[in-house]
């Protein structure tokens, strides 16, 4: 059989293009099958582990039974202290004409061992010897003449006024955290004024006041304004703030009034508004303000301004007379001052409310708190045709009915005793007759004397608020005394009417 010869290119290639296509697969499939079972050896695994471990065996301790410790916390930073009366820098606001007789009034609040500030006058006065270390520093306000004022009933001294507080920047004093302004009618209850403060950050932008007691006032100038009577607190960034722009602001203002409504004009422009604390007083009232601190809000008394206009707050006294009573027991307990409590006595169907460290009142019939916690209006409005839709807040009347009209003790004595940590406060009966009654209950008229005890207690505004309970106490003394226990209130301590 004749066997036919191969292609000359088989004999030269014995590998077709087909067999190489196959053979490369097979390679590469070989690879990639290869690849996979290292990857999951156990002596890859081993190799891994074994670096590891050696990467952490050279930077561990020479010793290796030693455990590793922790690495050392970095140390914490000094806390700062609290605000304390060092931190702020007070302005007062004063005219020469007028010195003489309002310096009394910042007598009875300023401690120049303490305190630091200065008061802004119009021009020089005369500093007695005896007052040279009682007062602050007086300095003269720098000339406003170039500001334009076009308000057609007030005064250019407004302009003056409004720049205190970076007055009181330019001077440079360390360590300030707050600037206070106020006016030379105007008295501080300085602790109290620290208590607020310390509730806020020093370092961020506050401008810190109230508003005005009168509606119509507050409609007029601005509801987020801070009244400068009543104090205005600025912190230490938002003054160097206000220092950088205020005189360009006040060119932008020249038809406004006062000078506190120039200052708010110029927070509006820094984006910074009105935080608001009820114990800055501005009192644009007249009269009596009986009604106002015999029914305080649940906060701490910070200031009292408009005394030249409002009348002595305890009766038949001259004015910085009856201030000087109230420093007594502002003294012993400031965070107490002035704050409400309510009682009955329900054996005789009476209604109790202590202003502690000032007055006590007794009313016949029971009222609810809710009304006896509005102050009564024992004053009149800013605008005297205002009625009583005119106020800022709720206010009652006096009395509804004669026998309701109440017997009111006012504050005679003050004493500490710190043996029991307790205070001791004494009220005498106002000698005002009040109308006849023929009601047949029990008389209050028969009790002339009311002794409240009081447990100091310097951290009241460090919880949340709340008004204090009192306990009418059984009298161990003469049938014309009433005994009041006031205090924190007990677990579950309700001020029930029946």
């Amino acid at each position: 059989m004749r066997i036919n010869p191969k292609d000359p290119a088989e004999i030269l290639y014995p590998w077709t293009s087909t067999k190489i296509t196959i053979c490369f697969l097979l390679v590469i499939s070989f690879t990639y099958i290869s690849y996979s079972l290292k990857s999951v050896l156990p002596s890859n695994l081993c190799r891994e582990q074994y670096s590891v471990t050696s990467h952490l065996q050279s930077e561990a301790p020479a010793t290796p039974s030693q455990p590793i410790s922790p690495p050392a916390p970095a140390p914490l930073e000094p806390q700062e202290p609290k605000t304390n009366l060092s931190h702020i820098v007070f302005g007062i606001a004063a005219s020469a004409n007028l010195w003489g007789n309002r310096k009394k009034y910042v007598k009875l609040w300023w401690r120049p061992d303490q305190m630091r500030g200065n008061v802004w006058m119009d021009q020089p006065v005369k500093v007695e010897p005896e007052d040279e270390h009682l007062l602050p520093p007086i300095k003269i306000s720098s000339d406003t003449s170039k500001f334009a004022y076009t308000h057609r009933k007030g005064h250019r001294s407004a302009i003056r006024l409004s720049r205190i507080v970076t007055e009181n920047f330019r001077q440079g004093m360390e360590n300030a955290r707050w600037f206070v302004m106020g006016d030379d009618d105007t008295v501080f209850v300085p602790e109290n004024l620290v208590r607020v403060l310390q509730k806020y950050d020093h370092n961020q932008f506050y401008y810190i006041g109230s508003s005005s007691e009168s509606h119509l006032q507050n409609i007029y100038f601005s509801h987020n304004m801070a009244y400068g009577g009543g104090g205005i607190a600025i912190s230490y960034p938002l003054a160097r703030a206000l220092e950088k722009t205020q005189d360009k602001c006040i060119a932008r203002y020249t038809g406004l009034y006062g000078s506190d409504d120039r200052l708010q004009a110029c927070m509006a422009e820094l984006g910074v508004p009105l935080t608001k604390e009820q114990g800055f007083h501005q009192f644009d009232v007249y009269g009596s303000v009986f009604g106002l601190l015999a029914a305080h809000p649940v906060a701490p008394l910070v200031s009292l301004h408009h005394l030249d206009v409002v009348d002595p707050i305890f009766p038949n006294m001259e004015r910085v007379q009856a201030l000087q009573r109230l420093n007594v027991p502002m003294k012993i307990d400031p965070a107490g001052l002035v704050q409400q409590s309510i009682c009955y006595d329900k054996m005789r169907s009476w209604t109790v409310s202590v202003s502690w460290g000032y007055a006590v009142q007794i009313f016949r019939g029971i009222f609810s708190p809710r009304e006896i916690e509005q102050p009564a209006r024992t004053f009149i409005n800013w605008y005297k045709k205002a009625d009583f839709i005119g106020y800022e807040f709720n206010t009652r009347p006096v009395s509804r009915h004669p026998c309701q009209k109440p017997f009111v003790y006012y504050l005679t004595n003050a004493v500490y005793n710190k043996n029991t940590n307790h205070t001791a406060t004494e009220y005498v009966r106002d000698q005002a007759p009040n109308p006849q009654c023929n009601w047949k209950m029990a008389n209050p008229s028969r009790i002339d004397r009311v002794q409240v005890y009081k447990a100091y207690d310097p951290h009241i505004w460090d919880k949340s608020p709340r008004r204090n309970c009192c306990r009418i106490l059984p009298s161990k003394k003469k049938k014309g005394t009433m005994a009041i226990e006031v205090g924190a209130c007990n677990e579950d301590e309700v001020v029930e009417l029946r």
